[in-house]
């Protein structure tokens, strides 16, 4: 078996799935970044970029590229409650967070993740977040009580992690990266 191939515009690493080909550009899993995987796209031509996300849409049988025709990639940012927050708002359903609490509240959320994973596919940033935490990934697994906003320059979209996939929810914090940028100037 070859250690690098493409075939039909998907790269395959030692036989993995770990990137596909646009006209003069390589779509590649950021997790294989190396030298040996850059100098052979480099001899075939092929500027890479380095994506999140890839080898796990090529395993689902998907292909970003095709999905970005359709609907434009977002930036996704994973909300998840404070470690001072009432112990019974964690992890509970957006029905019993209703009932008992009110609906949720972006005071009582931080941000764990500012960034692209290649998806727009909630239940693939689902995945990603629970098995391989993408890069700058700052927080638990993604669980139940956690919201998902889907995010570009127009608008955001944010998503309740509920006991069943996601419900789309009113959820509108004030000025969400400079909390990020507080958050990570206060790490160092």
């Amino acid at each position: 078996m070859p250690k690098i191939e493409q075939n039909g515009g998907v790269i395959s690493y030692y036989g993995n799935p770990v990137g596909y080909t646009e006209k003069e550009k390589a779509i590649v899993d950021s997790n294989f970044q190396n030298n040996e995987l850059t100098a052979w796209l480099q001899t075939h031509n092929l500027n890479p970029q380095w994506t999140d996300g890839v080898m796990e849409q090529l395993l689902a049988g998907e292909r970003m590229g095709e999905a970005q025709t359709s609907a434009p990639l977002k930036n996704v940012r994973i909300w998840q409650l404070k470690p001072d927050t009432d112990v019974m708002m964690k992890f509970i359903s957006l029905e019993e967070l209703e009932k008992q609490f009110g609906l949720p509240d972006p005071e009582n959320y931080r941000i764990a993740y500012d960034g692209q994973m290649g998806t727009n596919n909630l239940e693939a940033i689902y995945t990603r977040c629970n098995l391989d935490h993408p890069s700058g990934y700052n927080g638990h697994s993604l669980s139940m009580s956690d919201v998902v906003e889907l995010y570009d320059e127009n608008s955001s979209q944010f998503h309740y992690c509920n006991r069943f996939g996601f419900k789309e929810i009113s959820f509108e914090p004030s000025e969400p990266t400079q909390g990020m940028e507080q958050s990570m100037s206060q790490s160092f």
